[in-house]
């Protein structure tokens, strides 16, 4: 990737960028870092952003850091909440990590980036050095902060722990001395506040690197919180389906943020047939996480469902008892989330038995094939 690229490709912002294209015009390796705080076990593409700008920098020969949040993950990061972040154990906090990890590793190259964990060094602050970093931020800078306008507007508390979290954040800036410092755009505030924190300090003068953020398959922010996520984890089926079910208006972000394809090369496909430049792009995405004969065969699935109308080759086969109850069979076998979705499918017309819409939520199974959705399929044998 190109000096260029690695300001523009993905990203968002940069600031100041004068001084980021004067570090890198240096040919001097840069010190650059991202934070995470593992609150979750699963990650979904919208993480792999970030993480791929790193790579992308490491790749370039800068020396690149990737920071556990051990001890800022015990706070909860307020950024984009409308409430208080639940506070996580040291426990989970290790628990989820190991489980990022293996998923990262699909992204990140841990040969050519280092770990750190920031617990190692925020947990040694003593009371009055807390407070010496907290007289270079006023009350004013951080009820600026959007989301805590939005919770106070609303009637919401905002927990004085909450403001202490970006000076925590941006002490691992003066910690590591870096010269740059990426994230996505809602880790804009935290990011400065280490900017601040690192002139206070007389160290190094960081540049900050904003990443775009990615819509999810319904069109708002990709988020658990929103069920729109895909999941590094899905399977090849269902991440290529995922893929393809979103609007045409965001394959050109997707290209740009979570494929290696050439901007020039996804162009042309932009400027041709959208459903094969969505298969294009589904595809590539699959191909990143589960290989390239994974993706072949999802394409293949998914040419044969939704274009030939046909069933699928490799759905489960699941015996059950006669005069079961198919939503408690779907809902044990994870074709849906709970029997309140089951309703709300069936409501919709959104499951079929044999090829007739289940109408009833009292329905029992029947012998044959049950489909859910556009995607899910199940065959059914009774004993």
């Amino acid at each position: 990737m190109s000096t260029s690229e690695l300001l523009t490709r993905g990203v968002a912002n940069v600031i100041p960028r004068d001084l980021a294209e004067e570090k890198l015009k240096s040919g001097k390796p840069l010190r650059i870092y991202l934070g995470i705080d593992p609150t979750g076990a699963k990650l979904h593409l919208g993480h792999t952003v970030p993480l791929r700008k790193l790579q992308q920098f490491a790749d370039a020969g800068h020396r690149v850091t990737l920071v556990i949040g051990s001890f800022t993950a015990m706070i909860g990061d307020p950024s984009g909440r409308d409430e208080m972040r639940e506070p996580l154990t040291q426990e989970q906090i290790e628990e989820n990590f190991r489980t990022y990890k293996e998923q990262a590793s699909t992204v990140l190259d841990f040969h050519k980036v280092e770990l750190a964990y920031n617990h190692e060094w925020l947990g040694q602050l003593k009371p009055e050095k807390i407070l010496e970093l907290a007289s270079h931020f006023t009350k004013q800078q951080m009820e600026q902060r959007d989301m805590f306008v939005r919770r106070e507007k609303e009637g919401k508390p905002v927990f004085i722990h909450e403001f202490l979290y970006p000076l925590f954040v941006g002490y691992d800036s003066v910690h590591l001395d870096v010269d740059c410092e990426l994230g996505a755009t809602d880790q804009e505030f935290n990011m400065l506040a280490g900017r601040t924190l690192q002139k206070v300090y007389g160290k190094n003068e960081k540049f900050v690197l904003t990443v775009k953020i990615i819509e999810g398959t319904d069109g708002r922010k990709m988020s658990k919180t929103y069920n729109n996520c895909i999941y590094l984890e899905d399977s090849p089926k269902e991440m290529f389906g995922k893929v393809m079910s979103m609007k045409d208006e965001y394959m050109e972000t997707y290209f740009e943020c979570c494929t290696g394809v050439p901007t020039d090369e996804y162009n042309e496909f932009l400027k041709g047939n959208p459903r094969d430049a969505k298969a294009r792009l589904a595809s590539e995405i699959v191909t990143l996480y589960h290989g390239i004969d994974s993706a072949k065969k999802a394409a293949e699935n998914f040419t044969k469902v939704f274009t030939e109308k046909g069933i699928p080759d490799d759905m489960p086969e699941v015996t059950v008892e006669k005069g079961s109850l198919l939503i408690d069979v779907l809902v044990e076998h994870k074709l849906v989330s709970s029997k309140s979705d089951a309703r709300r499918l069936v409501k919709q017309g959104g499951i079929t038995m044999n090829d007739k819409p289940v109408a009833n939520t009292e329905t029992e199974v029947e012998e044959g094939i049950v489909r859910v959705g556009k995607r899910k399929f199940m065959k059914l044998k009774l004993t």
